[in-house]
């Protein structure tokens, strides 16, 4: 079961991963690098006199391939990593709560993932643009963290709890980190357009999705035994 685990994990998380870097590259990272034109100053959102100065003309890709083979090499390892996680949970609901493992099903765990990880998170602490002014980092961390783990236990104790007091609880867990709030500062300002900060903050959660969608489905695909495919 382990050898299975671990290549069932591998394989979906090279998959998901490298479909996760190819939408970063078409809608994500064109963003990304606008936002580091306004970082820098060589883009501004308004003159001095508050006339308008920004415009839509997004940078190419070319020329920073070293960064952008990065970019590829940290989506295969996070994605698996997040497939071992993944792997290891539907193991365990297979084994202790009888959960059957399909392909459809593993759909379901890939979203429970992406809300755990990326969606709860981003209610507080949504995706930023370069330059944009954030609380400092340790607090945001510890919050961060904090959502991630109590999301995922609340989800654990909806779906797999019995009785309404243990989805009641379940929903509390969910909602404490969002009910105590993550670090913010107390003013805002920043350099780039909002428009393009809402843009991004949309893109990546959506890809993001794409990404855990994929990765849910081909870890069930992989792990599953073959009377479930």
């Amino acid at each position: 079961m382990t050898k299975n685990l671990l290549s069932s994990a591998v394989f979906a998380g090279l998959i998901a991963g490298l479909i996760a870097a190819l939408l970063q590259f078409v809608f994500v990272i064109p963003l990304l690098l606008e936002g580091e034109l306004y970082e820098t100053g060589a883009r501004l959102h308004f003159h001095a006199d508050g006339t308008p100065q920004s415009d839509r003309s997004a940078p190419g890709l070319g020329g920073e391939w070293g960064r952008h083979l990065m970019t590829i090499g940290f989506n295969l390892v996070t994605y698996t990593g997040y497939g071992l996680l993944l792997v290891a949970s539907m193991g365990f609901a297979r084994e202790r709560v009888g959960f059957q493992i399909t392909p459809k099903s593993g759909i379901i765990w890939g979203l429970a993932g992406f809300v755990a990880v990326q969606l709860a998170p981003a209610v507080g602490l949504p995706p930023e643009l370069p330059g944009t002014p954030a609380a400092e980092l340790a607090p945001r961390q510890i919050w961060w963290i904090s959502t991630i783990l109590a999301t995922a236990a609340g989800m654990a104790l909806i779906a797999f709890g019995r009785g309404v007091f243990m989805h009641l609880l379940g929903l509390l867990v969910i909602l404490a980190p969002q009910l105590i709030g993550a670090p913010h500062l107390d003013t805002f300002y920043g350099v780039a357009p909002p428009e393009l900060s809402a843009e991004f903050v949309t893109h990546s959660l959506g890809f993001a999705a794409v990404g855990w969608v994929t990765l849910g489905y081909f870890c069930a695909f992989f792990f599953a035994p073959d009377d479930d495919v």
